[in-house]
């Protein structure tokens, strides 16, 4: 499992369903912060329905969300 507010983009290209996705994911965590729902997933471009699936491979630890 992948902690999904930690993991660098090649991790995050390492799970099949997010390939060529990792970049993205980071950019949107560092502009808007940590995620707190996988469903945010379909908030980053390129990603809008198509992470069924991913709960099986990512977690999140929220933290300090501020």
């Amino acid at each position: 499992m992948i902690d999904l507010n930690t993991a660098t983009a090649a991790e995050l290209d390492g799970v099949e369903l997010l390939r060529g996705h990792g970049f993205e994911i980071v950019r949107y965590r560092e502009e808007r912060g940590l995620f707190t729902s996988l469903r945010q997933l379909y908030e980053v471009p390129g990603l809008a329905q198509k992470t069924d699936g991913v709960e099986a491979h990512l977690y999140f630890e929220p933290g300090d969300a501020s």
